[in-house]
């Protein structure tokens, strides 16, 4: 497959993470319902928390469920009196112009626009909707690091490959996977460095099952032909909706529920899985803000240096 490589041409700096741009993450499956917002913040609060400057974008305007969780953040913090990490957002909205290149230009344009209001930050998280949209691809091309939660279940494992359900095998990449090539292709001969494509399972059961087992064996089949790295994701825990409405991720949770009681369990468990991302990821350790050069700080190559991504391969 050729690819017209002007028809989206980079909308951030030339050079790299920490070379006048910060490093992007974005969390992106076109399904819905596989937990990419709360994974986004997640990862927003725990790398707020690690003492990097943290900037954010809603690419789902639609919904919202980002900003709508970033405002309940907001509005608890004010109301409570804790002092919570906050990051610096925006929300993109998609363009409503009929024509089609009128409408790509003014989301290219808006979201040109979002990248530069956060060029100061060390790293931007981008949520994007669960649907084949003209930004989300625009932002898979800017990715250095793309996050793809998926739930522990064959129907999800459509959105990264056709399974044959008989022998439960892969028959071929899904058109997800094809654009993830795609883009990670354009972003190569434009001189940016691939993609490094981390898929998580997210909502896992903790009951071993014959299931959950050809799951795994699956989809370490397809990292290995397509080129992405398994992440270990989050579990199935009431407590991640349980936040939503005051704003919280599990980071922000004191240790025990009070003075005297032991640590529950759960939270236990959930907050050493948002640990375990973030060293998948390569993000474990406290951006070392006095090695900078010319101006610009180290700790946006933390992540880039710490291990090389996977090469992704033709579907």
């Amino acid at each position: 497959m050729s690819l017209d490589t002007d028809a989206d041409p980079p909308i951030l700096p030339e050079g790299g993470p920490g070379e006048g741009r910060p490093y992007i993450i974005v969390v992106g499956n076109e399904k819905g319902g596989t937990g990419k917002s709360t994974t986004a913040m997640h990862l927003i609060v725990a790398l707020a928390k690690l003492d990097f400057r943290l900037g954010s974008i809603d690419l789902d305007a639609r919904q919202s469920t980002l900003s709508r969780y970033l405002a309940n953040r907001r509005e608890y913090a004010e109301e409570s009196g804790e002092a919570l990490e906050m990051p610096e957002h925006r929300s993109v909205l998609r363009s409503e112009r009929e024509l089609r290149s009128e409408a790509e230009a003014e989301d290219r344009d808006r979201l040109r626009g979002a990248f530069a209001d956060l060029a100061n930050c060390d790293f931007v998280v981008v949520d994007t909707p669960g649907s084949d949209a003209y930004l989300a691809r625009l932002a898979h091309q800017h990715a250095d690091t793309l996050i793809t939660p998926i739930n522990d279940s064959f129907l999800d494992i459509d959105v990264l490959a056709q399974i044959d359900r008989r022998r439960r095998e892969v028959v071929a990449p899904s058109r997800y996977s094809q654009m993830v090539w795609e883009q990670n292709n354009r972003r190569v001969l434009s001189g940016q460095p691939p993609i490094d494509w981390v898929v998580m399972r997210n909502r896992l059961s903790h009951v071993e099952a014959r299931n959950k087992r050809e799951i795994a064996a699956l989809l370490t089949q397809l990292a290995k032909r397509i080129g992405f790295r398994l992440a270990p994701g989050f579990g199935e825990r009431v407590v991640y909706r349980e936040l939503f409405l005051k704003g919280l991720t599990l980071l922000d949770l004191p240790e025990a529920e009070g003075p005297g009681l032991a640590p529950n369990p759960s939270h236990m468990a959930g907050r050493a899985e948002i640990r375990a991302l973030l060293q998948t990821i390569g993000l474990s350790e406290k951006p070392p803000r006095a090695a900078t050069t010319g101006g610009t700080t180290a700790a946006a190559t933390t992540a880039a240096d710490a291990e090389p991504p996977a090469t992704l391969s033709n579907p």
